[in-house]
């Protein structure tokens, strides 16, 4: 049982994230998206600070570690909520959960851009089955480039940013905490968001009096369930499994994202919505290098079982 433990915390932070996509185009749909946004990311990070304090783990970072929080802060919170929350205001939460399912393909090609990591024929192939799985989604049903909105680009521009963010995760996990670093970078990147909405959004703090009882309810699964105590979790447990296996639960965010949308929401799940995710589920697992880590891992589990 207590090998099976992580990846059922996995399974369930994946269907916590997924219904939080029709959560999410609730909350946007009720209040000002940078600011109801603002409001859910600050309202995560002193959730987050408050269990980092319970466990002893709450200090003043290193000034070397400085530059990965602000950087985070930007492109993990600032740039992908506030491109998350502007998209789901602007196209269906169905689209919204598919796009972000390329999060582990652009992770991974941004590995190879950064990190000069080999990109393979597999992977190369990943990605292109990826981004026609995606394509599928937003111009199918016979709309063509007329079914394409301006949200499903802020969609992508969110996925893509905290694909980037990733680079800078993983190479201050290194040295910092990454529960810390979560917290940190929620706060400041809370802060960013609040700037911004009294730019763009000069009615935002008064569209706060568009809550009632069933938004607050929404909010609170939001901000806490999904943003603070499933970031936790997930950054928790990931480092015991392993990036390639996370790359296949990531998966199953898309599919409740699209369970969630139709649930939630009543939005229409069409052919082509299914057929974009059988293109972008095989994607991840190519693109990510899911597929060939396991193919490693069982060329070299083979040879001990013979010596066995």
């Amino acid at each position: 049982m207590q090998k099976l433990k992580p990846y059922l915390l996995l399974i369930l932070v994946m269907m916590i994230w997924g219904f939080n996509v029709p959560l999410i185009k609730i909350l946007v749909s009720t209040v000002e998206p940078v600011t109801i946004t603002a409001f859910r990311i600050f309202t995560a990070s002193l959730v987050v600070f408050l269990i980092l304090w319970k466990m002893g783990k709450v200090h003043w970072p290193a000034i070397y570690h400085w530059k990965y929080i602000l950087g985070g802060g930007l492109f993990n919170v600032f740039f992908h909520h506030l491109f998350l929350g502007l998209g789901a205001a602007g196209t269906s939460a169905v689209h919204t959960g598919i796009i972000l399912g390329l999060g582990p393909i652009l992770t991974a090609l941004m590995s190879v851009v950064f990190f000069r990591r080999g990109l393979s024929i597999l992977r190369v192939l990943g990605f292109l089955i990826g981004t026609a799985g995606v394509l599928m989604t937003v111009l199918g049903g016979g709309a063509g480039l007329g079914g394409f909105v301006l949200g499903d680009l802020f969609i992508f521009l969110s996925i893509s940013a905290q694909a980037f963010s990733f680079i800078l995760v993983s190479r201050a996990a290194r040295d910092m905490d990454p529960l810390l670093l979560t917290g940190y970078m929620q706060l400041f990147g809370s802060f960013g968001l609040f700037v911004t909405s009294f730019v763009l959004e000069p009615s935002g703090l008064a569209s706060l009096g568009n809550i009632h009882l069933q938004t607050i309810i929404v909010f609170v699964l939001s901000a806490v369930g999904a943003t603070a105590i499933g970031h936790l979790v997930y950054n928790n447990t990931i480092t015991k499994i392993g990036p390639a296996e996370a790359a296949i639960f990531l998966n199953l965010n898309t599919f409740f994202s699209i369970v969630g949308s139709a649930v939630i929401l009543g939005e229409p799940i069409y052919y082509y919505h299914w057929l974009g995710l059988l293109l972008i589920v095989p994607g991840v697992l190519m693109g990510s290098g899911a597929l060939e880590e396991m193919i490693r891992k069982r060329k070299l589990k083979k040879p001990m079982q013979e010596q066995s």
